[in-house]
């Protein structure tokens, strides 16, 4: 193997193996938790028990109508989505 070709797999393993770190991170311009959790209790949840960066969205769970559930909370504009009955 050449040394351009170590230094290029190198690259791709540091790439691949960074991904994962980052998805669960709050990224640049995201709402803060507190705005969050405030979206989520306008949205009709009576609380908001736990709260995360995951792929891209906030994921949340939280009570409604006396059920758990969990969704997702958009970062940049805090609508709610894929909502769906904690298993």
């Amino acid at each position: 193997m050449t040394t351009a070709s170590r230094i290029g797999l190198a690259a791709l393993l540091s790439l691949g193996l960074a991904t994962p770190a980052l998805a669960d991170r709050a990224g640049p311009g995201w709402m803060s938790v507190e705005q969050a959790t405030q979206k989520a209790k306008a949205a009709g949840y009576s609380s908001v028990t736990k709260i995360e960066a995951d792929d891209g969205h906030w994921e949340a769970k939280g009570v409604k109508n006396g059920r758990v559930y969990e969704f997702h909370i958009d970062p940049k504009t805090g609508a709610i989505s894929n909502e769906h009955l904690d298993d």
